[in-house]
């Protein structure tokens, strides 16, 4: 047990360098995975997720777009709208993503979020199409996280919305790309300096 408690705080350091790494290769301008995690954890804690799945979830949060790293696509940093071919191939990054958690020696848990944290409550998401709950809840929440972290923050392609107006993008397609109960559950979220926008910052 000893060995294993010297290890965990060097493998959760790795994590974190791809993290962080991960976030200047998408080009936010500010730390974007840490954002997620925080978000995330919150949500599995509203929901009595078992610390194990929380583990994993945060994890998963942490390196979600490890696949986009790897790629190393210059169209995705790119200030326009991607071609056809480009939608196509950047839709292979969770199955990549998924394959390069196994070779850092994730748990399964890991990789699987990793690999669906695209799918979509309806059944149009990728890469396999799963619907409602044949689509883990920590997927479900890691979907949410990420998207509102995302609408709020800088990229090279988009400026930040306002907070107000991510959360009314999470609510105009409840039912369609996400939970709706994961929704609601975010909407009632409060205190955690995560939620607000930087473009409400700037």
């Amino acid at each position: 047990m000893e060995a294993i408690a010297a290890v965990e705080p060097k493998f959760e350091d790795r994590i974190t360098k791809i993290a962080a790494a991960m976030d200047e290769f998408e080009g936010y301008a500010h730390p974007h995975a840490e954002r997620i995690a925080a978000i995330a954890d919150a949500l599995a804690q509203r929901f009595n997720m078992a610390e194990h799945d929380r583990s994993s979830l945060r994890r998963a949060s942490l390196i979600h777009d490890i696949g986009e790293l790897v790629m190393d696509r210059d169209y995705i940093r790119s200030p326009r709208v991607l071609r056809h071919e480009e939608r196509l191939d950047m839709q292979r990054h969770p199955v990549i993503g998924e394959q390069e958690a196994a070779k850092r020696g994730l748990d399964r848990a890991v990789q699987l979020l990793i690999r669906w944290h695209h799918e979509w409550w309806n059944g149009t998401g990728y890469p396999d199409a799963l619907e409602h709950d044949q689509i883990p809840l920590a997927a479900r929440i890691l979907r949410v996280a990420d998207t509102f972290c995302a609408l709020t923050d800088s990229r090279p392609y988009s400026d930040p919305i306002s907070a107000s107006e991510a959360k009314r993008y999470l609510s105009e397609w409840a039912g369609i790309e996400f939970d709706p109960r994961v929704v609601k559950v975010f909407l009632s979220l409060e205190g955690l300096p995560e939620l607000r926008s930087f473009a409400e910052a700037e």
